[in-house]
C-alpha cells in the first residue's frame, strides 16, 4: 500500500515537471496554433487549446486499462496522473481563469503568488516572451509580490 501510494504521489510530483516543459517546449513551440487559443481573450467557456488534455487523458486511460487486471503499477500512474489532472481543473481553470465562478479573492499568499505568477504568464500574448510555465510550483519571486499586496 505504502508503495501504490509513493507511485501516485510521486507521478504527481512528476506531472508538474512533464507540464511545465510541455507547456514551455511544445505548446509555446510547434503546438502553438492550438495554445495560442488560451492565450486570446473570448467569452466562450471553451477553447481550441482545451483539447491538449486529451493527450494526458489518454495515457491515464491506457493506464488504467492495462494495469486494472493485476492493479499493477501502471494502475497508480494513472490515478497519479489523473489526480494531477484534477488539480488541474481546480486550481488553472476554476481558480485562476475563473470558468466557473466558484472563487472569491483569497487570503492565501500560495494562492496569491499562484495568480500572480499566471497572469505575468498571460502578459505577453506571443510564444515567446512568457515566464511562468508550471502550474502549482510558484517562483520564490511571486511571493514576495504577493506578500506585499
Amino acid at each position: 500500500m505504502l508503495t501504490n501510494a509513493a507511485i501516485v504521489i510521486g507521478t504527481f510530483v512528476i506531472m508538474e515537471l512533464v507540464a511545465w516543459a510541455v507547456h514551455k517546449y511544445v505548446l509555446h513551440g510547434f503546438l502553438w496554433s492550438i495554445h495560442k487559443s488560451h492565450h486570446t481573450r473570448h467569452n466562450h467557456p471553451f477553447e481550441l487549446n482545451d483539447v491538449s488534455f486529451a493527450f494526458y487523458g489518454v495515457i491515464a486511460a491506457l493506464c488504467f486499462i492495462y494495469g486494472s487486471e493485476n492493479m499493477d503499477y501502471r494502475f497508480w500512474i494513472g490515478t497519479g496522473i489523473s489526480l494531477y489532472g484534477a488539480a488541474y481543473f481546480l486550481v488553472h481553470d476554476l481558480f485562476i481563469h475563473r470558468r466557473l465562478k466558484l472563487f472569491g479573492k483569497t487570503r492565501s499568499t500560495y494562492l496569491r503568488a499562484l495568480d500572480i505568477a499566471h497572469k505575468v504568464h498571460h502578459k505577453t500574448r506571443g510564444r515567446d516572451g512568457s515566464e511562468s510555465f508550471g502550474m502549482l510550483w510558484v517562483h520564490p519571486k511571486f511571493f514576495r509580490i504577493a506578500r506585499k499586496r
